[in-house]
């Protein structure tokens, strides 16, 4: 019991380890690296919960210290990005927009500390949750250098452009939009055919688009949530 009891802590150290190995790879502009560690972070992140639950060893201690790793691999991490995206795309002229990318950093951090204290969010989610936003952000300078849409990636790169993806980062992780759940308990397709789709949608977008697929995927999961919404209210 007592081995088993670390091993959820020690998947979100290493969360939190990835994270700062992120921040390293942006700081010398190694943006794929980068987003390598993130997603490695965030498959640990997944797997500490499930262990948790699994173990049964949920705790206080394995609160605080997930939303303190997921503050660096899923707060710092993106803001920083953006800063540097924008510090490569701003004239020197806006020698101070680049700032404006931590505006993420705060975004996730009000969230992460709301998901905490909000009972809501125990199956699903309200607002995009901090993991996805993070992949979001962390395609877009993969994105910017390795589209073969030209077009997509010059909008990319201008840097009003950038600061509204940031605002709209901000608000849509604090916005009181349900997003459908992604947990999938049995393989029904009249109870879980929009989950089911969506992934399957997914999978096809990641292996013929590869870094583009990714913020196509967020933008289409909560577009869908959305429109799940409107429907099951009516």
């Amino acid at each position: 019991m007592t081995i088993k009891k670390h091993i959820p802590n020690l998947l979100t150290l290493l969360n939190l380890f990835c994270g700062c190995i992120a921040i390293v790879y942006t700081s010398q502009g190694f943006f794929e690296m980068a987003f390598y560690f993130v997603s490695l972070g965030i498959f640990f992140d997944f797997f500490d919960g499930f262990f948790a639950r699994k173990f049964g060893v949920s705790g206080p201690l394995g609160v605080q210290l997930d939303s303190l790793a997921d503050m660096v691999t899923s707060g710092v991490v993106p803001g920083f990005v953006m800063f540097k995206v924008l510090s490569q795309n701003t004239s020197d002229s806006c020698v101070y927009m680049p700032y404006l990318g931590f505006i993420i950093t705060l975004g996730a951090c009000y969230r992460l500390a709301n998901f905490n204290i909000d009972t809501r969010q125990s199956d699903s989610f309200i607002g995009l949750p901090t993991p996805a936003n993070t992949l979001f952000i962390m395609s877009l300078p993969l994105v910017i250098l390795e589209c073969h849409f030209l077009l997509l990636s010059e909008i990319l790169s201008i840097s009003w452009v950038l600061l509204a993806i940031t605002f709209l980062s901000a608000y849509i992780m604090n916005a009181e939009i349900p997003l459908f759940s992604l947990k999938i308990k049995n393989f029904s397709l009249q109870r879980y055919g929009l989950q089911i789709g969506f992934i399957i949608t997914s999978i096809l977008l990641i292996l013929t688009l590869h870094f583009l697929a990714i913020p196509m995927i967020i933008i289409i999961y909560v577009l869908l949530s959305v429109l799940n919404n409107v429907i099951e209210k009516k």
